[in-house]
C-alpha cells in the first residue's frame, strides 16, 4: 500500500512501484506484487490501484488544512479502513509527512489493540518529513511505529542517529540525480557552461555591459497547489514587469503540475507561455528562476540555475512557523551549504521589488553567478549516485 499527496511525491511512488515491481521479479519470479493505495496519475500509470486521487487534496499550512478538515478525515479513514481490510504487507508513505506520519502511527495503533487479527505490517516513510527543522520530538514517534525510513538527503542520517540511535534510518540518495542522468538532457544543456546562457563567457558579458539587448531566460516556479500558486503567483509576476523594465527583451515562462492549475494561473493575469510538466527541459533553457521554497529548489540546483526563492503562507501559519522553525532557511540548497547560496525571501518580505532586484543581480553579476555554481556543483555531490530508487526497493524488500 503506497500513499502519496503531491505531485512529487506521485512521481516518486510510481518510480518507486516500478523498482519493486522489478526486484521482487527476480526475488519471488511466480508472485507479482499488488499494489494499491492513493496517489495520482503517474502511480496509477504504474499499475497501482488508487483508491482515489489524493494529490488533488495538496494544501499546507494550518489555515488550508482547517478549511479541509472533514475532507481530510473522510479520505483518512477511508484508506485506514481499506488498509484494515486488504492488510497489506508492508504500508508506504511518500513524503506527504503531515497525513502520512498520522496514517502510519494509525496503523500500528490498530494492530497493537488487535493482536489476534494475524497482521503485522511493515511501515515505512519515503521522504523524512522536515522533523529536523521544527517539533523534533516527531522522531520519537517515527522510531514508535515505523520501521523503516528511506532518506533522500545525506544529512538526515546522522540527526537521527543522534536522536533516536534504535531507528533504522537508510540514506538512499536523491531521485532525481538518476532521473536526470538517465538521458543526455543535462549533458546537452547549455547549463553545462558556467553561465547556462547563448555563446560564450566573453558575449555574455558584453550583453550584460548593455542590458537593453540582452535576451535571458526568466522561469518562474510558484508550486504546486492552489494555495501556493494564490500568494506567489502575483508577486512573481509584478516582479516580471520591473525586470523586463530594465531588461525588455527579458522572456518568461513558467511549468506548473496540472491544467487545473494552468488555468488558475491564467485567472491570476498570467501573461507568460504556461507548460505542463517538462521541468527538466525549462530548467535547462533557463538563465535564472524566480521559485517557491521546497522540492523543485533541489532541481533548480541540479541544472546550476541560479534562483531567487519565496514563500509566503496565511498569517496564522507563519506565526505558528515561525515560533517552532529551528532552521535558518527553507531553501534546502542553502541549508546544505550551510550559508544563503539562493537569495531568500518569506512572507512580507517577498516583494515585487526584492524578487525583481535579486534577479537582476543575479543575472548580472558574472562573478556570483559562477560562485553559485561551484556551491550548487558541491551540493548535488553529496546526494550519492543514480539509483536511489533502486536502492530504496532494496531496501524496503529487505525487510521481509
Amino acid at each position: 500500500m503506497l500513499i502519496a499527496g503531491e505531485a512529487s511525491g506521485d512521481l516518486l511512488a510510481s518510480e518507486l512501484v516500478s523498482a519493486l515491481r522489478e526486484q521482487s521479479s527476480v526475488l519471488q519470479p511466480s508472485a507479482a506484487p499488488v499494489f494499491f493505495g492513493a496517489g495520482g496519475a503517474k502511480m496509477s500509470a504504474a499499475g497501482v490501484e488508487l483508491a482515489f486521487d489524493l494529490t488533488q487534496h495538496s494544501v499546507i499550512g494550518v489555515t488550508d488544512v482547517l478549511k479541509k478538515y472533514f475532507v481530510f478525515r473522510r479520505l483518512f479513514n477511508e484508506l485506514l479502513a481499506l488498509a484494515i481490510e486488504r492488510k497489506p504487507d508492508v504500508v508506504i508513505g511518500v513524503d506527504y509527512g503531515g497525513f502520512n506520519l498520522r496514517f502510519g502511527q494509525a496503523v500500528k495503533k490498530y494492530v497493537r489493540e488487535n493482536p489476534f487479527s494475524n497482521w503485522k505490517p511493515k511501515i515505512v516513510q519515503f521522504v523524512s518529513p522536515q522533523v529536523w527543522a521544527s517539533r523534533p520530538g516527531r522522531a520519537d514517534k517515527l522510531a514508535r511505529d515505523y520501521d523503516l525510513l528511506l532518506s533522500i538527503f545525506p544529512f538526515e542520517k546522522d540527526w537521527y542517529a543522534r536522536r533516536v540511535p534504535q531507528f533504522r534510518v537508510e540514506f538512499v540518495g536523491h531521485p532525481m540525480i538518476g532521473r536526470f542522468t538517465n538521458g543526455d538532457l543535462r549533458m546537452t544543456s547549455r547549463k553545462s557552461t558556467s553561465h547556462g546562457s547563448r555563446g560564450d563567457e566573453a558575449q555574455i558579458e558584453g550583453k550584460l555591459e548593455t542590458p537593453h539587448v540582452v535576451s535571458c531566460n526568466v522561469l518562474l516556479l510558484p508550486g504546486s497547489r492552489t494555495s501556493e500558486l494564490k500568494r506567489h503567483l502575483p508577486p512573481m509576476l509584478e516582479a516580471l514587469k520591473l525586470i523586463q523594465e530594465k531588461l525588455p527583451a527579458a522572456k518568461a515562462k513558467m511549468v506548473l503540475p496540472n491544467l487545473a492549475l494552468m488555468e488558475l494561473a491564467k485567472t491570476l493575469g498570467a501573461g507568460v507561455e504556461i507548460q505542463i510538466g517538462e521541468l527538466p527541459w525549462a530548467l535547462a533553457e533557463a538563465d535564472v528562476a524566480i521559485a517557491s521554497t521546497g522540492t523543485v529548489t533541489m532541481e533548480c540546483a541540479f541544472f546550476g540555475v541560479p534562483t531567487v526563492t519565496l514563500y509566503k503562507t496565511s498569517w496564522l501559519t507563519y506565526q505558528i512557523a515561525r515560533r517552532i522553525v529551528t532552521v535558518k532557511s527553507l531553501t534546502m540548497p542553502n541549508l546544505m551549504a550551510g550559508e544563503e547560496v539562493y537569495p531568500e525571501f518569506i512572507q512580507e518580505a517577498a516583494t515585487p521589488e526584492n524578487l525583481a532586484g535579486a534577479t537582476l543581480t543575479l543575472l548580472q553579476d558574472e562573478a556570483r553567478r559562477t560562485q553559485i555554481k561551484a556551491q550548487l556543483t558541491k551540493i548535488i555531490s553529496s546526494l550519492g549516485e543514480p539509483g536511489a530508487t533502486g536502492r530504496a526497493a532494496n531496501a524496503v524488500l529487505s525487510l521481509f
